[in-house]
């Protein structure tokens, strides 16, 4: 059977959800062969097994967490050429997306971003795309080279089979570029408890209705009564009330979660753009005529600040 390369997004091995959907829709065009960089392959290794990975190609060197993405690719390519698969998925991440750019040009191959799904065809891959702002679907496939297809995270539900997962060591020459831009010091990042933006089945998002920043408890109350993360239109975060790492749209975040609540949103175009692939979508607006309306599976008119209090009392009701 064809192999098919999947780039492992992982914190010291541990493997994030991204990848393991990758891993699912992997195995629809190919035998999936995960490729680990960095520390922990060992803990790694079975969860990627267990998610269908056949093989587990790794390499870890200084160079993957002392430099930017260069390393990642010179190992990724070195990948490709051991495997000669029919596609390489990456998750679509800002830094999945660099990372899927320059290897696609290295391998003068045909590059697909964002894609929401991917199917195997009679001539390859066929990646599913939702564009301009989601008002259409598209389907398409890369007709030069391997095809490298970055796809958003919450694109399918992460279903397990078993496979072999045998670690495998990934010979990588790094080049010249490699060393090029250097990390000279990082900080850690608050913890809030809450999922990850991009990758969280369910967001809850406060826009300019919430007016001011000491109201955003209200949606933090909600959003951690469902085990959601945390969003912002780009009106709240241009205010300060909330910090741009969670904006949520055109400039800032796209999301796709199974469900999204939006509250105080009006729905602006550039706001749409970030979150319109979202499975079910809930807006919570006391203006009957706001455009947010026009996309949503659930609307209620009403002040947020009724609304919302009642959702999160009725959710923690309903969990005992």
């Amino acid at each position: 059977m064809a192999e098919v390369l999947v780039y492992v997004d992982h914190v010291d091995g541990a493997v994030r959800k991204p990848t393991l959907e990758l891993l699912t829709l992997a195995r629809r065009i190919g035998e999936p062969v995960a490729v680990h960089l960095g520390p922990g392959a060992e803990t790694a290794a079975p969860v990627l097994g267990e998610h269908g990975a056949a093989r587990v190609l790794t390499a870890d060197a200084p160079e993957f967490s002392d430099y930017l993405v260069v390393p990642k690719v010179d190992a990724l390519q070195a990948a490709v050429e051991a495997v000669s698969p029919v596609a390489v998925l990456v998750p679509s991440s800002a830094e999945g997306k660099e990372i899927a750019a320059r290897l696609a040009l290295r391998l003068g191959s045909g590059i697909i971003t964002d894609a929401v799904d991917v199917n195997a065809g009679d001539e390859g891959p066929v990646a599913t795309q939702s564009v301009f702002a989601a008002a259409f679907t598209t389907t398409s496939r890369v007709t030069k080279g391997v095809p490298v297809i970055t796809v958003k995270p919450n694109s399918t539900a992460p279903e397990p089979a078993p496979a072999a997962g045998a670690v495998e060591q990934l010979p990588v020459t790094f080049g010249e570029l490699a060393t090029g831009t250097k990390v000279v010091s990082r900080s850690e990042r608050e913890s809030t408890g809450r999922p990850e933006l991009t990758e969280a089945a369910i967001v809850v998002s406060g826009g300019r209705g919430v007016n001011g920043a000491e109201n955003f408890s209200v949606i933090e109350a909600l959003a951690d009564s469902l085990g959601a993360a945390v969003g912002a239109s780009r009106a709240a975060v241009d205010a300060g009330w909330y910090p741009h790492s969670n904006q949520v749209g055109q400039t800032g975040k796209t999301v796709s979660p199974q469900l999204y609540i939006a509250a105080g949103i009006s729905g602006a175009i550039q706001h749409r753009a970030g979150m319109q692939t979202s499975k079910t979508i809930v807006a919570i607006n006391k203006d009957e005529e706001a455009p947010i309306f026009e996309l949503v599976d659930y609307g209620v008119v009403g002040d947020l600040f009724d609304v919302v209090p009642a959702l999160t009392d009725e959710v923690k009701t309903r969990k005992g």
